[in-house]
């Protein structure tokens, strides 16, 4: 890797659907916190910055993630808008930063380090896919030979798009000179009145920047929502 690299985790979620009363991030994997798993995955590249988005409660992640830096999310605004709480810490960031949600603990450092490789070859957006057995209701990934063209989601795609099975995992790299004049460009006007993240491919397109797109291990790319997906995910973990 030519230049330093840094990474936003989003932590804010909470563990509702868990039924725990501990933020999501904190549920284990295997004896550890699932963001401690991404945490010392970074430390192996090794990544410079590392800022976790919190919620207003997320004293717990705080401590959990300490000596690393943390910004809070006041209101849930969507994805766009938690990565965009960064901004004060990482804005004069010249690198790559890796865009992780928490919940996604068993990415390897290889998958990393090949979408921070891709940020330097000049493309400002790099979204790691991934191919499910069922492509199901994830966003579709479309592609025009190796550039990303744009994300599609489901409730929004045609037959065709729904028959492509190239998915979008959340995951994603960006160049820092670029990422929060992206971020800044992203709008909510949809149904959830949300900044979504996935937009960010369109906005980059129409500022004449770069996008592409990796594939990963479906296994890797897994991340959990309920109990059943945390076991899934240990049972990932000891297979790996």
């Amino acid at each position: 890797m030519k230049h330093k690299v840094a990474a936003v985790i989003l932590g804010a979620g909470k563990g509702t659907r868990m039924k725990s009363d501990k933020p999501k991030v904190l549920m284990p994997v295997c004896g550890k916190p699932m963001i401690v798993h991404i945490l010392d995955t970074l430390k192996k590249i090794p990544v410079q910055n590392v800022v976790t988005v919190i919620s207003p409660e997320g004293q717990e992640v705080a401590e959990t993630v300490h000596p690393f830096q943390t910004c809070v999310q006041k209101e849930q605004l969507g994805t766009g808008h938690a990565v965009n709480c960064a901004n004060e810490l990482l804005q004069d960031f010249n690198g790559a930063v890796l865009v992780i949600f928490g919940d996604t603990p068993l990415i390897r450092k290889e998958t990393f380090t090949k979408l921070i490789t891709k940020v330097e070859e000049g493309y400002s957006v790099v979204v790691l896919g991934f191919r499910p057995a069922e492509a199901g209701r994830y966003g579709r990934l479309v592609m025009k030979g190796n550039d990303l063209d744009r994300i599609v989601e489901y409730k929004d795609a045609s037959d065709d798009e729904k028959k492509i099975d190239f998915c979008n995992s959340g995951v994603m790299a960006f160049d820092g000179r670029y990422l929060f004049d992206i971020l800044a460009k992203i709008g909510n006007q949809n149904a959830a009145g949300e900044y979504y993240l996935t937009d960010a491919v369109a906005v980059a397109k129409k500022m004449g920047l770069k996008c592409t797109a990796l594939e990963g291990d479906p296994c890797e790319v897994a991340s959990a929502n309920t109990l059943e997906e945390l076991a899934q995910l240990e049972q990932f973990y000891m297979k790996a």
